[in-house]
């Protein structure tokens, strides 16, 4: 993107011809051929947008954006479920959204994803949704694409649009990038408002971009990184320690970078460890320091009492957000109702036992409890987990392979239980950065850089100096 942005200012590209080449490439491959049904819905009249374009640092640059994100511009808005198709329309874009039209974007569309962001049932099936279908592996369409994000990881990886808005709460943006061989960064909670934002629980959910090179994903970190009076979780300009998330960037920026191997999130799938071993000597050759057998022994546990608070507040969390969007379903409750009624369309495949669980745990006793829940995970994964191991090693970050390699699509089965290195960034609100680092049967996978809180602007500089690292050797 950052080249091409390049080609625009100067005149050797138009905004419209880049829109053009990516309607084509969706138009060839999103519901033809392959059918990776990455995207959800087009906007009736692109070309339109190309008159009403802001000056900024992404002029003429062609977004999707995931579809639990609010557009006030005639596209729905649904979480991928049917329930929202006819729910009022929003009556202004989301935050994040405002924030790249001031700076040029050009948002012409919106990505599938799993529907209500994966959290409907144990048993759901990544990417799918009931109203947009089944969205597909680029690189392989037998294979999973991931989730929740995949809509936006599967467009970005085919090539239909620049870069791409996902949104995470655990896994949503790291996982479905690294299984289609894209670059997803999931912020450091606070950073990025969720101001018209379908949530699942506010103090993990953050919106994050997914983009082709490291470099992309500051640019854009540049843009949608910003107070929003009206998100309470978004920290205030003058608390925010960052002042450019392209500070750091520069072809030493690993050099005398302390990084620590945390083996209990690198599984043991044979082809990732020999991969990610290759990579930690790419890091070496670079001037890092690597530190073997960092530990988070309270992971699992910080991640299980997250799942405990998360359930509860799911529930109040999107009560918020339907009543206040209006329309026949504004509650969990009437939603339940609704995928009942709408079964053959909302449930061939599994059910909504989550949503069940979570619609019962509503007493103030349950609240409490989630609250209690909540403030030991984000303390057993934060201070006495990631904080804790950076601080005794002396470390930069925590490196690991991101996920195993996306296994095969069956829809009477469910997922795959494949790896992904998400939940102690995901609960502690610290950042995780994912870039490609090779394949494993065939299939892509990820390195992750995960560190403290507001340290993405080192992550990005050592994951763009390890991004031509391994595009020279490969």
């Amino acid at each position: 993107m950052f080249k091409l942005l390049a080609e625009l200012k100067n005149g050797k590209l138009r905004a419209g011809t880049w829109l053009k080449s990516c309607l084509a490439a969706i138009a060839q491959n999103n519901t033809r051929g392959p059918e990776l049904r990455a995207v959800i819905e087009l906007h009736r009249s692109p070309d339109r947008l190309l008159e009403t374009l802001a000056r900024g640092d992404l002029q003429g640059a062609p977004f999707l954006i995931k579809d639990n994100i609010e557009t006030a511009d005639g596209l729905l808005t649904t979480a991928g479920s049917l329930a929202l198709l006819k729910a009022p329309a929003p009556q202004r874009d989301a935050f994040v959204v405002q924030r790249l039209r001031a700076a040029g974007a050009l948002i012409f569309g919106k990505t599938n994803l799993s529907e209500w962001a994966n959290i409907r049932s144990h048993h759901s099936i990544s990417g799918w949704s009931a109203r947009g279908g089944l969205t597909r592996n680029p690189h392989h369409p037998s294979h999973t694409a991931s989730g929740s994000s995949s809509g936006s990881a599967a467009a970005v990886a085919a090539g239909f649009c620049a870069a791409a808005l996902g949104t995470e709460t655990n896994g949503s943006i790291v996982s479905p990038a690294s299984a289609c061989g894209i670059v997803g960064l999931k912020p450091t909670l606070g950073s990025v408002s969720r101001s018209g934002i379908i949530p699942i629980t506010h103090w993990q959910d953050t919106a994050g971009a997914m983009t082709r090179t490291v470099r992309d994903a500051a640019l854009i970190m540049e843009i949608i990184a910003a107070h929003d009076p009206t998100d309470p979780m978004s920290v205030p300009r003058h608390e925010r320690p960052i002042q450019s998330y392209l500070q750091h960037f520069g072809p030493d920026a690993l050099k005398g970078r302390r990084l620590g191997i945390v083996r209990s999130l690198c599984g043991n799938h044979p082809e990732v460890l020999k991969t990610f071993e290759d990579t930690v000597l790419q890091l070496k050759a670079a001037g890092a320091e690597v530190v073997d057998e960092v530990e988070l022994p309270q992971a699992e546990e910080a991640a299980a009492w997250a799942w405990r608070a998360m359930l509860t507040e799911f529930r109040q969390d999107l009560n918020r957000y339907l009543k206040g969007r209006g329309g026949e379903i504004q509650s969990l409750a009437e939603l339940i109702v609704f995928n009942k009624a709408h079964r053959e369309q909302e449930m061939p495949h599994f059910g909504q036992e989550l949503f069940e669980i979570a619609e019962a745990r509503q007493s103030p006793a349950d609240i409490e409890k989630a609250k209690a829940a909540r403030a030991l995970a984000k303390r057993l994964a934060g201070p006495e987990g990631i904080d804790s191991a950076l601080q005794s090693h002396d470390l930069d970050a925590l490196i690991c392979p991101t996920n195993d390699p996306a296994g095969q699509l069956d829809l009477s089965t469910g997922d795959a239980n494949t790896r992904v290195a998400s939940s102690p960034a995901a609960v502690a609100g610290y950042p995780h950065l994912t870039l490609p680092m090779g394949h494993a049967e065939g299939m892509p996978i990820g390195f992750s850089f995960i560190g403290k809180a507001w340290s993405e602007p080192l992550l990005l500089a050592m994951g763009d100096a390890l991004e031509a690292k391994l595009r020279f050797q490969g």
